[in-house]
């Protein structure tokens, strides 16, 4: 189990980013959350197997077709046991 915080700039927010990391998390079993920042970046924080996660980390860094992902920073955390992915 790894944990991953995700902060991704550029145009992340309303091209259904959020959404679509979510529905990839849930696809691949991670737990965690996805939000927009007042600064107009999207942070994630990601809790899972080690794969898993780092196919979302990766999938962050393209976004979906809409976005145009300008840098991505990954923070490792410890894992909190997280249950369930939300969207705030």
């Amino acid at each position: 189990m790894i944990r991953r915080r995700v902060v991704v700039s550029g145009r992340v927010q309303g091209v259904f980013f959020r959404e679509t990391i979510r529905h990839l998390a849930e696809q691949e079993g991670v737990a965690g959350s996805i939000r927009n920042r007042s600064d107009g970046t999207v942070e994630a924080v990601f809790e899972g197997e080690p794969d898993a996660v780092e196919r979302l980390v990766e999938a962050c860094r393209t976004g979906p077709p809409l976005a145009d992902v300008a840098g991505v920073r990954v923070t490792d955390e410890e894992p909190e046991s997280l249950q369930g992915f939300a969207t705030d």
